[in-house]
């Protein structure tokens, strides 16, 4: 196969922006790597609204800079401004805090694989921002894939209207994966439009300014450098690795990729989530993580393979002359 003929069929496979598909691809890994260290940290040694705070803070201090000294951010609409606002809470609470929340009562295979019905969400997201035709593929993924997480919830020893227990847990991150994958579709127009850097520092600055009053306190006094060696090294990577580096990474992949790269992409992270945490010691894999996970699986898959579909038939019918389109109607 020649040069130009590989090229040509990398594109068609959406593969042409390899650095974007890259950048899907490591985001992923680290966030995968995540939950095993959320779980140790927040177990052992520090509170979950701990570590949120200090991501905040960190994240804030890295990218709020980017939207301080940038001409862009000057120009920025008051609509815009506005859709900005809601993802930031989004992002802030609806991410960062439930996901710490949840995955301190669950285990990381559990969070990992419920973080994987994300594409569903994706693309259920990317639909009402721009409804489409729903095709009966895309209607049975979701319903087998939404089945995997009520697996998930419910075969747990506790309750799951409680404020412990892992089904509480499990909850918390759905919660978490709703509200990342929505964003990632939300906001799609003002990370060209702007740049990720400065639309990520105006989260920063709403999301500090939003938790400082009520989490600030969590972290007075608390030294990172004071905890034994891996404990420390977890929460650095959480706060470097795990939510800067990713973050940054994913709407980079996200403003320049479909929805479909940005779902197929999130299973990789309960393939690292497990990995960790079965070498580790901090989970086994019993019948409803397996069942759940195939479930999950097997729903996304159909999910995006519908949307591949009906984008496919939808590029045909717009290259067909017009007297043929009457002819199939």
């Amino acid at each position: 196969m020649s040069l130009y003929s590989w090229r040509r069929v990398c594109n068609g496979v959406g593969m042409g922006r390899v650095k974007y598909n890259i950048a899907l691809i490591v985001a992923n890994v680290l966030f995968g790597a995540n939950f095993s260290f959320y779980v140790s940290l927040t177990r052992h040694y520090l509170d979950f609204q701990q570590i949120f705070m200090l991501q905040v803070l960190v994240a804030a201090l890295f990218f709020i800079p980017f939207a301080l000294f940038s001409g862009r951010s000057y120009r920025i609409t008051l609509e815009d401004f506005g859709s900005i606002f809601v993802v930031a809470i989004m992002v802030v609470y609806g991410w960062m805090y439930m996901l710490l929340w949840g995955a301190s009562q669950t285990s990381p295979i559990d969070a990992s694989t419920i973080a994987t019905l994300g594409p569903v969400f994706t693309l259920v997201t990317a639909h009402i921002v721009a409804p489409q035709p729903i095709s009966k593929v895309k209607i049975v993924g979701a319903v087998v894939a939404l089945s995997g997480a009520v697996v998930l919830l419910s075969d747990r020893g506790r309750a799951l209207l409680g404020t412990t227990g892992e089904a509480f847990g499990n909850a918390l991150v759905l919660c978490a994966v709703v509200a990342i994958a929505a964003n990632t579709v939300l906001i799609k127009g003002q990370l060209r439009k702007y740049g990720e850097t400065v639309v990520m520092g105006w989260y920063y600055i709403i999301g500090f300014i939003m938790a400082a009053p009520f989490f600030w306190p969590q972290i007075e006094g608390l030294n990172p450098l004071r905890l034994p060696l891996v404990p420390m090294l977890e929460l650095f990577y959480i706060l470097i690795l795990g939510t800067v580096l990713p973050m940054w990474l994913l709407y980079v992949g996200a403003s320049h990729l479909t929805a479909v790269h940005t779902a197929l992409y999130r299973y990789i992270q309960p393939v690292v989530a497990a990995v960790l945490s079965l070498l580790r010691g901090q989970n086994i894999i019993d019948r409803a993580n397996i069942v759940g996970a195939v479930l999950i699986f097997t729903g996304v898959i159909l999910v995006v393979a519908g949307n591949i579909i009906g984008n496919k038939a939808a590029r045909l019918t717009q290259n067909l002359p017009e007297n043929v389109i009457q002819k199939r109607g």
